[in-house]
């Protein structure tokens, strides 16, 4: 019967992940929720709960938009100069914090303040983000971050960590960093794009020292709202394989 139910997961997963969802959210999350209590440890789970920090795309902007509608709702969000971590949660506890190589910080993380250690939430809940220096130059508040990891003590005075992006997520990049804020993290603000031409207008603000000025950034992130387009994106073999990437001039 578990085997049967897996098969279903996973095949309902592909295809929502193809861009052809078959069943509502509601009904797949269901589903989820069965095969996790009848077999919690299956093939699924463990693959889904891998935890992982996919680099981010570093391009010009014609390469990202090339291939998306003209009315494509587009976040342009502050590329923050620190560096990159990975949290997981699992039924609510911090469980584990990993860096860019992969190695493990969990026992650092827990120090900063505005990382919540424990939230409201089952199952596993993966969150990806930045830590960084506020009030710092982009260079310094990368060396800050950097040396705070490896060094072997230190309470994380002075060290942020903004959330960006939850990584088993469904939801779109709006409500995900909605979802983020509501359970105590901080949230990178953004802009909204209408249209992909509007882009270029936010790149030269911000270029111009008048969007983001806030956070010590050496770039913008320009993301496509929808999570259908985002999945679309992540499956695709052709030339627009990214729904996210990082613009520094």
């Amino acid at each position: 019967m578990s085997s049967y139910l897996e098969e279903r997961v996973k095949w309902y997963d592909e295809n929502y992940r193809s861009g052809n969802a078959l069943i509502t959210d509601k009904q797949f999350d269901q589903l989820e929720k069965n095969l996790l209590r009848v077999n919690p440890n299956c093939d699924y789970f463990i693959a889904k709960n891998n935890l992982i920090l996919p680099s981010l795309p570093k391009d010009q902007i014609e390469e990202f938009i090339e291939g998306l509608l003209p009315d494509t709702k587009i976040l342009i969000e502050p590329k923050i100069d620190g560096c990159a971590i990975a949290l997981q949660y699992r039924n609510g506890n911090l469980e584990k914090a990993i860096s860019r190589k992969g190695l493990d910080v969990t026992s650092k993380i827990a120090k900063i303040q505005d990382i919540p250690n424990q939230l409201p939430i089952q199952g596993i809940f993966q969150v990806r983000g930045e830590l960084y220096a506020p009030n710092r130059a982009p260079n310094f508040s990368q060396r800050i971050a950097s040396g705070f990891l490896r060094a072997r003590e230190g309470s994380g005075e002075g060290i942020s960590f903004c959330g960006f992006q939850i990584l088993n997520s469904r939801l779109n990049q709006h409500e995900a960093k909605k979802h983020l804020k509501k359970h105590g993290f901080s949230t990178p603000k953004d802009v909204y794009c209408n249209f992909t031409s509007q882009i270029q207008i936010f790149r030269k603000q911000w270029l111009n020292k008048k969007l983001f000025t806030e956070y010590p950034t050496d770039g913008i992130v320009v993301k496509i709202n929808s999570r259908k387009l985002q999945l679309i994106r992540e499956k695709s073999y052709g030339s627009y394989g990214f729904w996210q990437m990082a613009i520094k001039f």
